[in-house]
Formats: structure tokens, sequence, C-alpha cells
């Protein structure tokens, strides 16, 4: 079975263990996801089946929008509200100073992430180094932070949207503005709406071929050739210039490489959608 639709994932579940819940669902047992969602975090998780699991890398997946709360007054080593170790009553801020520093951030940043992130540091991760009570020296990262503006603020709850780059931490962005506002703060909420044309519609079923961020390419030749994974020729495409591509046959696509006037397969034999 080959399907590939959006999730809402729930809240303080691992998007890895939710896909438990999925094999059961669907009857399958080879699940995938696309994007990691934090446990606290709710909201849009592509999934795959079968043979469509493979497509991931090539999705146009970016940008993402995202919907949090921050938590004026309360403080998390992990910028989330799973860890909160302490809270502090706060006067309330002027509206118009919240809005115009959360505006602020719109534009390219720089910025460190989340200490309690996947990045790698030496080998392990930096969650599990700061699990441990180990120093984590993590890199600046850069994002771009295409629109962010305020929703609404009920002391001590800020809600914000975010429209941003692949890669981009949510939780910073809650600790650049609580740095900003000179207090401590952290997420109690986190809701991914989409990635880039995905969003979450019931579980429907989507055609992955129609959001791929690859062009297609024509092939002249004998479509048995790439109904049976045979080496092609560049001779026989409509474009020949250097790239990845996507090339369909009559019962399948697949996704070649041409590179040097070499022709290779980066995937063959992908199942047309259907439902």
């Amino acid at each position: 079975m080959n399907l590939m639709f959006v999730v809402n994932k729930p809240i303080f579940r691992s998007s890895n263990s939710y896909m438990g819940h999925i094999k059961r669902k669907y009857g399958t047992k080879k699940v995938g996801f696309s994007g990691t969602l934090d446990p606290f975090a709710t909201g849009c998780l592509i999934v795959a089946t079968g043979q469509y699991t493979k497509l991931f890398q090539y999705l146009n997946k970016t940008p993402k929008t995202y919907r949090a709360t921050l938590w004026l007054g309360a403080n998390s080593p992990s910028l989330d509200i799973e860890n909160v170790d302490s809270i502090r009553d706060i006067q309330p801020f002027d509206p118009k100073v919240i809005e115009q520093t959360i505006s602020s951030l719109q534009g390219e940043l720089k910025y460190y992430p989340p200490k309690y992130s996947a990045k790698k540091v030496g080998g392990k991760r930096a969650y599990e180094l700061a699990r441990e009570d180990k120093e984590v020296e993590l890199k600046k990262i850069n994002s771009t932070i295409k629109q962010i503006k305020m929703i609404n603020y009920n002391h001590p709850f800020v809600h914000f949207e975010a429209t941003v780059s692949e890669g981009t931490y949510i939780r910073s962005l809650g600790a650049i503005i609580a740095e900003k506002l000179g207090c401590d703060a952290t997420l109690s909420s986190l809701h991914r709406l989409r990635e880039g044309d995905f969003e979450y519609q019931n579980e429907k079923p989507i055609n992955p071929f129609e959001h791929l961020k690859i062009p297609r390419n024509i092939y002249y030749g004998d479509d048995g050739y790439i109904e049976l994974g045979k080496k092609l020729s560049i001779e026989y495409f409509e474009d020949k210039q250097d790239g990845v591509y996507l090339v369909e046959s009559a019962n399948f696509f697949s996704i070649i490489e041409i590179k040097d006037g070499i022709v290779s397969y980066r995937l063959n034999r992908l199942s047309k959608f259907s439902l």
C-alpha cells in the first residue's frame, strides 16, 4: 500500500511513537514521517507508507507555519513546557511593546539552536548531553523569518504565528522574544499549521508527485526501459542538462539524475498515485 497524507500529531507523543498508531490504523508495517515534531508540539506531520516513504527528501515542504504560546515568567532549560523548573509573577507589558518585539524578528535571523535539540555535538545529540548535565556548545544557525506576528496577549500568555524557513527552531524564537523583553519565558504550546502546501485535511490521501521540488523531464525512448529499470541514454531525454528529474512511464514514476551526460536512477519504479 502506497499512501501519503498529513496527520494531526497529538500532544505529548513523540513523532516516532505515533507511527505505531498509524501502522495499526492502516494495517501496514512500512510507515515513515518527515519533519519531526517535539513531543509537546502538535499539528501537521507528513506521513507515508510503502514506496512513498522514499519521496520525503524530494517534497516541497517549505516554508513552514506555526502557532505558538509563550508563557511569560516560566523558565525551562528545554525552552518548552515539558521541563518547567520555575515560575515567577511578572508585571504585564504594554501589548504594543510585545507586538513590536515579535515583529522585530522578521527577516534573516542568526541565533543559537536549543541545547535540547537533535543537533550533533562531537557525535552525540545535543539533548543527550544536556540530559547528562554536560556542557553543550552549539554553533549559531541562520533562519529566514518570512512572517511573524502577535495573535493575542492575555497575560502571562503571548500567542504568535510565524512562517519560517526549514530548520527553524520556534523554541529559540520564544527565547529571543523573552530576552528582548527582559524576562523568563518558555513555550507552553506549539502547533504546526502547514509545511509548504501540506496541511491537515483529515488524513486525505495526497498525490506526492504533485508536490515534488524537482522538475519533470520527458523520456522519448521505449517505456519498457524505465519500467524494467534498464540503463537510459541521455539522447532520449528532452532536457539534457545536469540535474535531478522526475520521469514518467505508462505505469510508474522514476527519479533520475543526469550528470556529465550520464543518466542514473535515484529511485525507480515508483507506483503511480491512485485512490
